[in-house]
């Protein structure tokens, strides 16, 4: 194996180590909302990038050190989504699992707290789905994708009257 080789290994086996290291270490530090970041959120993900480059590539600023990096990421994260979808309870460990935030109207404290969503984003999401209050709320869910999904009473009635008028059109077809 020739040198310039095992150096393209050594950096896709520190950058593997690096994405590990940072996947866990967002899951242990927890996620809030990752489909919306803040703007300290954002500056921080620029910033940790911007801190593990070094640990990655390390003096090896040549194009074929980058893709050598870049592949090993790419690769190791094509692994772990599909160990992520053949295996459920690895997704759970990673990914976390979706939180109840209201149910029928009463927001479930322990939760927010647990997720560290305080109340006016709360109020601010369920806003966002066109629903006044979270007392008009059916269920309210933080996804493990960071988006919170919103169903109201409304929403399901609207949602019955277009089933059955879609079957009054079948029928008369």
């Amino acid at each position: 194996m020739s040198l310039a080789f095992s150096s393209l290994l050594i950096i896709a086996a520190k950058s593997v180590a690096v994405y590990v290291f940072i996947l866990l270490a967002i899951r242990l530090f927890g996620k809030k909302e990752l489909a919306q970041l803040s703007v300290i959120d954002l500056v921080f993900i620029l910033l940790i990038s911007n801190a593990v480059q070094n640990a990655m590539v390390g003096a090896d600023s040549t194009l074929l050190g980058g893709m050598a990096a870049a592949t090993a990421l790419f690769l190791v994260n094509s692994v772990f989504k599909v160990v992520s979808y053949k295996f459920p309870q690895f997704s759970k460990v990673i990914q976390g699992e979706s939180l109840l935030l209201i149910y029928e109207g009463k927001v479930i404290q322990k939760n927010l707290e647990t997720a560290m969503i305080s109340q006016s984003e709360l109020e601010a999401a369920v806003r966002e789905h066109g629903v006044e209050s979270c007392e008009q709320v059916t269920i309210a869910v933080l996804e493990v994708d960071g988006n919170i999904s919103v169903v109201s009473d409304e929403f399901k009635t609207k949602t019955v009257k277009k089933r059955r008028g879609h079957r009054a059109l079948n029928r008369q077809s």
